[in-house]
């Protein structure tokens, strides 16, 4: 059976349970179970801290797991990033009181104050920056406040936070996270379960797949096929049927969502006719 991490709570829990119900599994129903057993799928979830994930996957307890690429660079643990999922995208960042620093060349001889003492330091050493590094478990943005640090290092979806707190972003983005599913290093070669885990890998690609695209039917006459064709390639080729109405016909193809409504009114300016879009809830490529 597949044992699969699941996180327990934050941001990465809802959307990450989710894709998982839209790929067919079986979720818990309530918060405070912490292990489900999904027969049908020969999967069993372990609803873990975010942070832990990383650590059970790398140690072969647990097959796989979902979590942010963040804390997976931040543990240290031997497992791999095998599959981006596309949700809790957000950016690490240095931030400090105005005119506090402009880079990370900056920081030399300053202390830093994060949740995420791995990635700063790892990023320190790398750009060969001698700063020091407090850890701190969240509110960080107090920090500087309080004397701590005169800077910090934390993850900015908005920067609400950091401007309520009258601070500022400055240098490039130490890195870029999401949510990820994750494998210990080594496993793919030694593991029996490696078909579950292509399988569910092939699940979580589905329905990524399916949120991107949507699929669209529409009727036009022969003379402007292929004009519309070139409107709606669709993946290898779209599907066309001849209509009973002699010198017209039907094309089916997928077309990504988010240019959906431009492909309608271009294929309608050529004459194309009854056109509509259908939700894809699942496929394989």
């Amino acid at each position: 059976m597949l044992r699969i991490a699941v996180p327990n709570k934050g941001s990465l829990s809802g959307p990450a349970s989710a894709m998982l119900h839209e790929a067919g599994y079986q979720q818990r129903r309530e918060s405070k179970e912490l292990r489900i057993v999904d027969p049908e799928n020969e999967v069993e979830f372990f609803y873990l801290r975010p942070r832990d994930i990383a650590i059970y996957v790398s140690s072969g307890r647990l097959d796989i797991g979902i979590t942010g690429r963040d804390l997976l660079i931040d543990s240290g643990a031997k497992a791999e990033e095998i599959l981006p999922l596309g949700f809790a995208r957000s950016t690490f960042r240095f931030a400090g009181k105005p005119g506090t620093a402009a880079g990370i060349e900056d920081l030399a001889g300053l202390t830093v104050a994060t949740s995420y003492e791995g990635i700063v330091a790892k990023h320190l050493a790398d750009h060969g920056v001698d700063a020091s590094v407090v850890h701190l478990d969240g509110a960080v943005e107090t920090a500087i406040e309080l004397g701590v640090a005169e800077v910090i290092a934390d993850v900015v979806e908005t920067g609400t936070s950091l401007r309520n707190a009258g601070l500022e972003v400055f240098g490039e983005p130490i890195m870029k996270s999401e949510a990820i599913v994750i494998r210990r290093v080594g496993a793919e070669a030694e593991d029996t379960a490696e078909p579950k885990v292509q399988q569910f890998l092939r699940r979580l690609q589905g329905v990524l797949v399916a949120r991107t695209y949507v699929m669209m039917d529409y009727d036009c006459r022969v003379e402007q096929l292929e004009k519309a064709v070139a409107l709606t390639p669709g993946l290898e080729s779209p599907t066309v049927s001849p209509l009973h109405n002699e010198g017209w016909v039907a094309v089916r193809a997928m077309v990504p969502s988010k240019e959906a409504q431009r492909i309608m009114d271009d294929l309608y300016d050529i004459g194309a006719r009854a056109i509509l879009t259908t939700a894809i809830h699942a496929c394989r490529l």
